[in-house]
């Protein structure tokens, strides 16, 4: 596309921001980014789960550049009308570590980040569940490898399960989730008990080779909550 016909970074701001509002009834600048093709989901998931410093050293922009784009969506919310809320980011570990956003640090662009842009039509009531949800801890994920000759970073032992860290795979003994229990899908009920009772959980994922992706395979549960869960 030449610069004469290029869309101002304005207006594909408003488009991407408008698209997630229209399904969501909320919208933050990590959605924006990935809207206007800036951030890709998969660099996303890297940085949830620890694997990133910063989200933005998954940007190859200058921080000028991303620092137009925030206040560019910020002056449409507000030119909109929506509701600034302020949301919790942790990382997808059990350690539930307070992710960042920036190179900087910048105590107001960590907030900018942070704020997610509420529509002011929604009930008090539903705009605080939306609000709740937004801030909900991440899953804990956990992977059934394909390759079973794989070595723990931290004890150098093995299994059949571990959990992707910033220096590599770790088993579930070194990450402290060596004590639930695998609950293979198939009872959606069961599932549902056992996992609101547990007091930690996770979600089992396997990828396949023939689809490309990552797919559930069940939950690891604390023993206690799946023996209430059968027998309620």
């Amino acid at each position: 596309m030449s610069r004469k016909n290029r869309v101002p970074l304005g207006d594909r701001i408003a488009k991407a921001a408008e698209a997630v509002l229209a399904v969501d009834h909320s919208v933050s600048v990590i959605d924006v980014l990935t809207g206007i093709g800036w951030l890709d989901s998969e660099a996303v998931e890297r940085w949830r789960r620890g694997q990133v410093a910063c989200l933005e050293e998954t940007l190859q922009l200058d921080p000028p550049r991303i620092l137009e784009a925030i206040k560019l969506f910020r002056s449409w919310a507000t030119t909109r009308g929506l509701l600034a809320s302020q949301t919790d980011y942790v990382d997808r570990t059990p350690q539930r570590n307070p992710l960042r956003f920036s190179r900087s640090g910048n105590f107001e662009i960590e907030t900018s980040y942070r704020t997610h842009w509420v529509s002011p039509d929604l009930s008090e009531s539903k705009r605080e569940r939306l609000v709740e949800k937004a801030s909900r801890a991440p899953e804990l994920v956990v992977i059934q490898p394909l390759n079973t000759a794989w070595t723990c970073h931290r004890c150098c032992g093995h299994g059949d399960l571990l959990m992707m860290e910033n220096a590599g795979p770790a088993c579930l003994r070194c990450v402290g989730l060596d004590d639930l229990v695998f609950l293979p899908p198939g009872d959606a009920k069961l599932t549902r008990r056992a996992k609101a009772n547990s007091p930690k959980y996770a979600v089992v994922m396997r990828f396949s080779r023939t689809r490309r992706r990552y797919e559930r395979q069940g939950l690891l549960v604390a023993p206690p909550a799946l023996a209430n869960a059968r027998n309620p």
